[in-house]
């Protein structure tokens, strides 16, 4: 990361949003996504399944490639209890002297350093004293007017100000509008399922919810595009697409292939991926 210019958030959803800080970042130099891991661990959250599965990030930040210039953002993610209790100052001086970055990125709403004490005004002060770069992207909004699928406690969120959002991705998830998540991410939202527990029949997959690697939509039969992958190292690679049928239920989800079956093709494979298209019944 020496001498990249780092964006900063949280990075779960790689949505829109996080999209255009890699954007700005890829015009001021060699781009990199700078986020924190264990963070509802250490802050003691509920543990839930990522929106985006960890083996397939990057084949994500690959199809911002032709909005970064040709440049595919790489990620750098830290341990958040090592940095929860730098102030803002210290945090800033971590990474111009520790890890010797060249620039900063970061949305119009960005908070850091200790109990959120810094924002995006301090940020640029103080990475001017650090003789770093910085650029603030002004925040991408939510124009979709969908926010009545979100429950009533989101609009007092103190910081939801009708920007896209992990929180609205999530939300939309559960509600099942697949045109809503891709508006939000920009891209099919890709389930992944580990075929460790599935059972195949024919040009039929039952898996268990347990499977899933990352969030699902609500309940539902999805049109979906099969994508079958070899392992967590594959990167882009795609072996072997099927359009199928998804059916998620509350304890398991039935793929059934069109007009083909699963036979050979999950041969030796640990996960499948299911590009979610549109919910075509309850």
């Amino acid at each position: 990361m020496a001498g990249g210019i780092v964006a900063l958030g949280k990075f779960d959803a790689l949505h829109i949003g996080h999209r255009a800080l890699a954007i700005q970042a890829s015009k001021m130099g060699t781009p990199f996504l700078l986020s924190f891991t264990r963070i509802a661990e250490v802050l003691g959250w509920e543990k839930r399944l990522p929106i985006v599965a960890p083996c397939d990030r990057k084949r994500i930040m690959s199809l911002w490639t032709t909005f970064c210039g040709g440049a595919i953002p790489q990620e750098y993610q830290m341990e958040f209890s090592k940095v929860r209790y730098l102030s803002p100052r210290e945090f800033v001086h971590k990474l111009a002297i520790e890890l010797h970055v060249k620039g900063v990125v970061a949305g119009a709403n960005y908070r850091f350093g200790y109990k959120a004490a810094g924002n995006s005004s301090d940020l640029v002060q103080l990475c001017s004293e650090y003789g770093l770069d910085t650029f603030i992207v002004e925040t991408v909004m939510d124009k979709s007017e969908k926010l009545t699928l979100l429950p009533e406690e989101m609009k007092g969120n103190h910081r939801e100000t009708g920007q896209v959002s992990s929180t609205r991705v999530r939300k939309a998830l559960c509600a099942g509008d697949m045109q809503y998540v891709t508006e939000l991410l920009g891209h099919q939202h890709r389930l992944i399922l580990s075929l460790d527990s599935c059972k195949v029949k024919g040009n039929s997959l039952v898996a268990p919810m347990s499977s899933a690697v990352n969030q699902p939509p609500g309940e539902g039969i999805y049109h979906s595009k099969i994508c079958v992958r070899m392992d967590e190292n594959s990167g882009v690679s795609e072996e072997w697409t099927q359009s199928c049928d998804v059916k998620i239920c509350a304890e398991q989800i039935d793929v059934n292939v069109h007009g083909s079956s699963w036979c050979t093709c999950l041969e030796g494979k640990i996960y499948v991926g299911l590009d979610l298209q549109n919910r075509i019944s309850f």
